[in-house]
């Protein structure tokens, strides 16, 4: 799991000691932090915006169609960044939407606020879900308490309510931060230079990778500056009830003649979320009939599949024994095993993707530019996503089955085999397909590992956007958000039968 890192590490160390100082501390990188802070707080901030008063309107009040609100307040995770970002260039410009069907001219969006728009409007549901699930199971006393003290409806909101919400909204925030520090589709889109953009261009153009290592290190260690900051930020403050009895619902807060504008809102939400890309596509996809590179949107989906099945079974089959061992085997060994799993999560994709690539330029040349090289990278990437549903499955499942299966005369083997698999493998499943639907999508690492004139679904449609083939994008653009939004749908049926 840290070989690649090390790797990335020694190439960075290879500078020359004289110039080394000068790397560090180069007034580039200053800018490049300041640039990469900026996009990521002004995501944080849009997204929380966007988020919290939708979470407040499904679960605290009387709004008509929660559960429809909520279907649509996750559907945007369909819509990656980066054709997110398509969609807000394609709407400007003289062959845009805006020009060509209304007659208005509108500059493309570009730089930060193109940015900052195109990964708020994918990543809000993050933190709509979570906030979501901490308002609908506040206890109601504790509002009723500030309330017969005095406090008015502000007071109450910013003093009992909020503060009650700042573990959903770190683990929101914190979600949607490694997501943007990570991202490169639609800050590449967008011509804003950050950390991650700065490390495709350094190393694409083959000037000077060992700077661009030293620059996936910098990266590096802001990520773990985000990941440090929840704990230390949660502190060790308490939310859970200390009183007696069961918690009590909040009773739904009546609109009255605020309805229309909260419907406005919701409708302003999920037309710039759901409803530009989808016309955006609809519009592209219309132009010219049939679209560009129609016949070719099945061929390039296997090979999207063809590396991204075999990582979601490779992944499924390494978090087994991760999990099982963390859950029935709890040790400091068995801890750390699990934490070095959720590592690669973590990592910035394209600096993983340039580790690798240094790796095996070093050690395994004839692992460079394969396809099993990014099989492999997808599995250190996701890893923590398979993870996840086997370890809930298997907390669920009672160990008192597997003595019983070994005090019948069954090896650990055996009861392994007989008696946990089929317990986990819903968890398996689910987690299979988060790795399969999201490697699917993948674009950094794919960009950097793929063999050579191996065309994915998202290199394609980054590919042709960036040289302005808008059109010739669009089929493939298409086929992303409909195979993820019909992903999404399996995943709400499921969660809504259980």
């Amino acid at each position: 799991m840290l070989l690649p890192i090390v790797y990335l590490v020694l190439r960075a160390l290879e500078a020359d000691p004289a110039l080394l100082a000068e790397l560090v501390w180069r007034s580039r990188n200053l800018q490049l932090l300041l640039n990469t802070l900026a996009l990521t707080f002004g995501v944080l901030a849009v997204a929380t915006v966007l988020a919290f008063p939708l979470a407040w309107l499904v679960a605290r009040t009387d709004i008509a169609g929660a559960r429809l609100i909520t279907i649509l307040g996750v559907l945007p995770l369909a819509v990656p960044g980066y054709v997110m970002a398509y969609a807000l260039i394609g709407l400007g410009g003289n062959y845009g939407l805006m020009h060509q069907v209304f007659g208005i001219v509108m500059p493309r969006p570009q730089g930060l606020w193109g940015a900052v728009a195109a990964l708020s409007l994918y990543t809000f549901p993050y933190l709509f879900l979570n906030l979501r699930a901490a308002l609908s199971g506040m206890d109601r006393s504790l509002e009723e308490t500030a309330r017969s003290l005095g406090h008015g409806p502000w007071a109450v909101l910013s003093r009992v309510t909020v503060p009650h919400l700042v573990p959903a909204l770190l683990a929101g925030w914190l979600v949607i931060g490694l997501y943007t520090l990570g991202d490169f589709g639609a800050v590449a889109l967008m011509r804003y230079e950050v950390f991650s953009y700065a490390i495709y261009t350094q190393y694409a153009a083959a000037f000077d990778r060992i700077y661009a290592a030293w620059l996936s290190l910098m990266l590096i260690a802001l990520t773990l500056c985000f990941v440090l900051a929840e704990p230390l930020l949660f502190g060790r403050r308490r939310y859970a009830r200390v009183g007696t009895g069961t918690s009590r619902p909040m009773p739904p807060v009546r609109l009255g003649r605020y309805r229309w504008l909260a419907y406005a809102f919701v409708a302003a939400v999920f037309l710039a979320s759901i409803g530009l890309p989808v016309t955006i596509l609809a519009y592209w996809l219309t132009l010219t009939w049939p679209p560009a590179g129609l016949d070719q949107v099945g061929v390039v989906f296997m090979r999207s599949a063809l590396a991204s099945a075999p990582a979601a079974l490779a992944a499924a089959v390494v978090a087994l024994p991760i999990a099982y061992l963390s859950v029935r085997y709890p040790s400091l060994l068995s801890r750390l095993i699990e934490r070095a799993a959720y590592l690669g999560y973590a990592i910035p994709p394209l600096t993983l993707a340039l580790a690798f690539v240094f790796f095996s330029l070093r050690s395994a040349p004839w692992l460079y530019q394969t396809l099993t090289l990014l099989i492999i990278a997808y599995v250190i990437s996701f890893l923590a996503l398979a993870l996840g549903p086997i370890r809930a499955a298997l907390l669920q499942a009672r160990p008192s089955l597997e003595e019983a299966a070994r005090s019948l005369g069954y090896s650990s083997f055996q009861a392994f085999v007989w008696i946990v698999l089929p317990l986990v493998r819903r968890g398996a499943l689910t987690g299979m397909i988060l790795v399969f639907v999201i490697a699917m999508k993948e674009l950094p690492i794919t960009f950097l590992l793929a063999p050579t004139g191996y065309t994915t679904l998202a290199v394609t449609v980054f590919s042709r956007t960036s040289e302005a083939m808008l059109a010739e994008a669009a089929p493939f653009a298409a086929a992303i958000v409909l195979f993820s939004s019909l992903f999404v749908g399996v995943l709400l049926a499921y969660e809504g039968k259980r």
